[in-house]
């Protein structure tokens, strides 16, 4: 690929497309704990999965696609699914970068965090959880104050994002579920173009949970169960 490399990603690699734009190339590589286990939020890559990144950008770009028809602002402008591209538009981040976790049952890092409260399983009506992206820091929680307090993203704007996480999640929810999917929690990331709002990143098994029939999904399988 005769392009310039910006940036080496866990999950994809960034790279200049020439027109202004920026192309992401998917990887196969996964992330997870010291105890080999998969998990979508880790910031440690694993292993590969053969196939799985061209069944994450599928996934990306059917969602993107309906997401810009019901007129959510993102950076999507096409893709090339056989060769695993992305090609998308330049977004300024919020500070060094935001994740987003919008999580509709309990479970994961929220039951080992507050599971004398409540189970795994529980509902949790769209909570709306951000991090602060930093694998060194372990990517620490913060919440609308804190986001003001240090510049990167003022009340009105943390108000429109939370609002902009939960609409985009419900889409994402009513198509899985017309699948057989039930979606547990799902991560976005946010930034700025043209001064306005909008979703970056993927939309992908490789950063959502989904169970069937009581049953946890990997991301491999969610793509495969979703275009069967």
């Amino acid at each position: 690929m005769n392009k310039k490399l910006i940036y080496k990603g866990k999950s994809k690699d960034v790279y200049e497309n020439g027109d202004g734009n920026f192309l992401f190339q998917f990887k196969d590589d996964v992330t997870g704990g010291a105890d080999g286990v998969i998990d979508p939020g880790a910031n440690q890559v694993i292993g590969k999965i053969d196939g799985v990144g061209i069944e994450n950008l599928r996934l990306t770009e059917y969602f993107y696609t309906l997401l810009k028809s019901q007129g959510f602002n993102t950076h999507f402008v096409s893709a090339d699914v056989k060769k695993g591209q992305m090609v998308v538009r330049p977004a300024v981040l919020f500070g060094k970068g935001l994740e987003v976790i919008v999580r509709c049952k309990a479970t994961g890092s929220f039951i080992r965090r507050y599971g004398d409260y409540i189970k795994d399983g529980d509902k949790l009506d769209y909570f709306v959880e951000i991090t602060l992206k930093n694998d060194e820091r372990g990517d620490p929680f913060i919440n609308k104050e804190g986001l003001a307090v240090l510049g990167v993203l003022s009340v009105q704007e943390y108000d429109k994002l939370v609002d902009l996480a939960k609409g985009i999640c419900k889409v994402v929810e009513g198509e899985l579920n017309k699948k057989g999917l039930k979606l547990w929690d799902i991560k976005f990331e946010f930034g700025k173009i043209d001064n306005e709002i909008a979703l970056v990143d993927e939309i992908s098994g490789g950063g959502m949970r989904c169970y069937k029939d009581d049953k946890a999904i990997g991301a491999m399988d969610i793509a495969r169960i979703f275009f069967k």
